[in-house]
């Protein structure tokens, strides 16, 4: 994820912006593969972790 350009991941607002694991909250992320494209993966970062929530191959209908 670190080589990726930061424009295409997107935090995510409202009740969708947060993600619990556990006891913990998690500020959760949204990466378009591509500028252009619609597919997304939805994704938070723990430690030097990252978790992938979901990955929709088009624009998931929780965010249009």
């Amino acid at each position: 994820m670190t080589k990726m350009p930061w424009r295409l991941n997107y935090g995510l607002k409202g009740e969708l912006g947060m993600s619990s694991r556990g006891e913990t909250s998690h500020e959760r992320w949204q990466h378009k593969r591509t500028a252009k494209g619609a597919s997304r993966i939805w994704f938070y970062v723990h430690e030097r972790t990252v978790f992938l929530e979901q990955v929709d191959t088009s624009h998931p209908n929780e965010t249009k």
